[in-house]
């Protein structure tokens, strides 16, 4: 995969792409990270990207031309996807990025002040994506958890393949809880049942703890997942009392 960020601030990236996952699947061969400038797309003497926006009003607007000289610069022919990272866009979520990470090649534009010139969204970008409802300083941050999440899903980026399938929201529920040595710390005892070695108890109560999780912290998410018989009939338990 290949994957082109454009930013005003390329040297925030530095430093979560140069760490831990993202940094291994790039050593791995596993994916490319590709970081541009966009005042280096203009073509006045001062390098002026933003502008007053028409019709007056407070901050900023990001010029189109640099941003569309870039995009065609690094696309060339190919119908690459071009994503903008802006509060408008449509909820960045475990389903969107297992489709990214299903493309070749994707082209991440950052957005910065009150936005971009309106002519970038209708002529340029192919999608939209948000992180959340609220407003950071820039894309950029935007950017490093849409990466992220895509590049953990690519095979070989992990250590162990199942981490994935077992992250919370990977089959719509939260992770059930885990816990490590020392068997007992201040006081506060692991799960008796995870140290019994019996496995099919473990993944018993493993499965109970994750319905039981989301029902307590996202009961929203189970209005949403169609969840399997065997889980369907925990979750009435719980709600009976019966677990």
């Amino acid at each position: 995969m290949r994957i082109h960020i454009l930013s005003l601030f390329p040297g925030m990236f530095s430093g979560p792409f140069d760490e831990s996952i993202v940094k291994r699947a790039v050593d791995r061969g596993l994916v490319e990270i590709a970081l541009y400038n966009i005042r280096d797309y203009t073509l006045d003497k001062h390098h002026v990207v933003d502008d007053y926006p028409f019709g007056g009003g407070q901050g900023m607007v990001l010029k189109p031309e640099p941003i569309f000289a870039a995009v065609e610069s690094i696309r060339g022919e190919r119908a690459t996807p071009v994503i903008l990272l802006t509060p408008q866009g449509r909820l960045f979520d475990r389903v969107v990025a297992e489709d990214l990470a299903t493309y070749d090649e994707m082209i991440l534009i950052c957005g910065r002040y009150e936005g971009v010139d309106e002519r970038v969204r209708e002529h340029l970008v192919t999608d939209e994506l948000s992180i959340g409802d609220y407003v950071l300083s820039g894309g950029e941050l935007a950017a490093m958890v849409v990466v992220d999440a895509v590049v953990r899903q690519l095979p070989g980026a992990l250590g162990a393949e199942e981490a994935v399938s077992e992250d919370s929201h990977a089959n719509g529920l939260l992770e059930y809880p885990q816990y490590t040595r020392p068997r007992a710390f201040r006081g506060w005892e692991a799960p008796e049942v995870l140290l019994s070695g019996n496995h099919a108890q473990i993944e018993k109560w493993r499965k109970e703890q994750s319905i039981l999780r989301t029902l307590k912290r996202r009961p929203d998410l189970l209005e949403r997942v169609d969840l399997p018989p065997d889980k369907r009939m925990i979750l009435e338990r719980i709600r009976k009392g019966d677990c």
